[in-house]
């Protein structure tokens, strides 16, 4: 009995030296949406709190839009390995004082491969001159970011 309860932990002690580590999700680093724009985010402080700039690509239709700055934050990646996250982007545009902010919201996501990607919806708010024109400021969509390497 003894022998096979040695031989049960030696084998379960193996086992964890040799099963891979879970790979966990940062986010920072240089990423790309799927239209094509880029965002880099500085390494994340003690709180888990990031900042880096996003830069809209051609297929966002918005070419008078300028290399903005972002910050946000993450989950602990102690505590889940493909954290959620949040940040904002306010909008520097080219030529013109009208105002926009945009939030994302989303997950960070390892597969099987170690490959990572960023899935977010984002809300995007522009200034409206006034509460009868609210109606049109606010435009919603999805964004799927892949690491750049």
């Amino acid at each position: 009995m003894r022998r096979s309860a040695f031989t049960l932990v030696l084998a379960l002690a193996l086992a964890v030296c040799v099963a891979p580590m879970e790979r966990k999700c940062l986010l920072s680093g240089s990423w790309r949406s799927d239209t094509s724009c880029r965002m880099v985010v500085s390494t994340l402080d003690k709180d888990n709190r990031f900042s880096g700039f996003y830069l809209p690509g051609p297929a966002a239709g918005y070419s008078e839009l300028l290399t903005s700055p972002l910050e946000g934050s993450q989950q602990d990646t102690r505590l889940v390995p493909q954290p959620t996250f949040y940040f904002t982007v306010n909008w520097r545009l080219q030529d013109s004082e009208m105002a926009q902010t945009s939030v994302f919201l989303g997950q960070c996501y390892v597969d099987s491969n170690g490959e990572e990607t960023l899935h977010a919806l984002w809300l995007l708010r522009q200034a409206a001159d006034s509460p009868e024109e609210d109606w049109k400021a606010i435009r919603i969509g999805s964004s799927t970011f892949t690491r750049i390497k």
